[in-house]
């Protein structure tokens, strides 16, 4: 009886160790299934939207210098050397520009008169990287250039009020400004027309005791030049 039980206590070891073994391989796979499984997870990323943005209406803007009819610009600068006007420097004539005239129509003893005009444009894209349309880009824009023109250095009286029938939305400035020992007097007209932008300066004084021009002359020449020019830009892109 003493030597029988050695030999019971190997035959009960040797049983244990099959079912060991089969708990530590299921240990083993489900372990696997799980790692599996979150790494097919992991490598499968998320789709990314594309913002969507709608496109600008405008491609391209009008010659600066051809916006303004011939006989408006004999009309507002009188004395002008050229109706043709002097065009402003841009890297990108498809995003802005601007032309200017000015005239000193000399009466002798009785006085002159000087006139300056000025016509600029810039034309925003959507960008769908900021999710912003073109439009809303001119509108944020419209705004600061109104602001722009309110702080200019030196302006007194600075008067603003709307300008409807100009594009989609237009403001007027008024405001003198004490320049070369003479007061002169200003009417800027601020318009925006789909994604684009049109902001044009007029201003003038009367030299040799010559009277200025009224404020009110001056803002219906200007507001009669910013409809041609704002409406070249929609001809532009026929």
């Amino acid at each position: 009886m003493h030597r029988s039980a050695p030999r019971l206590t190997r035959i009960f070891a040797c049983a244990a160790v099959p079912v060991m073994l089969v708990v530590a391989g299921c240990s083993s796979d489900s372990g696997d299934g799980k790692t599996d499984g979150s790494a097919s997870a992991s490598s499968t990323p998320e789709a990314k939207k594309t913002p969507t943005v709608a496109p600008a209406k405008f491609t391209k803007l009008p010659d600066p210098c051809e916006s303004i009819a011939r006989e408006t610009i004999k009309d507002l600068v009188p004395g002008a050397k050229s109706t043709s006007g002097a065009a402003g420097r841009s890297s990108d004539a498809g995003s802005r520009g601007s032309c200017s005239w000015h005239g000193l129509d000399d009466n002798g003893v009785k006085g002159s008169q000087y006139r300056w005009l000025d016509v600029s444009f810039l034309r925003y894209d959507s960008d769908a990287t900021l999710a912003v349309s073109g439009e809303q880009r001119a509108k944020d824009n419209y705004a600061k250039e109104i602001a722009k023109t309110q702080a200019t250095e030196g302006a007194k009286d600075v008067k603003s009020s709307p300008a409807p029938g100009i594009g989609n939305e237009a403001t007027t400035l008024n405001y003198t400004l004490r320049k070369t020992g003479e007061n002169f007097v200003y009417a800027v007209i601020v318009a925006r027309t789909e994604n684009g932008l049109v902001t044009l300066t007029y201003n003038g004084t009367g030299y040799a005791g010559a009277k200025n021009p009224s404020s009110e002359d001056l803002t219906k020449d200007a507001l009669k030049a910013a409809k041609q020019a704002v409406d070249s830009v929609a001809t532009a892109n026929k």
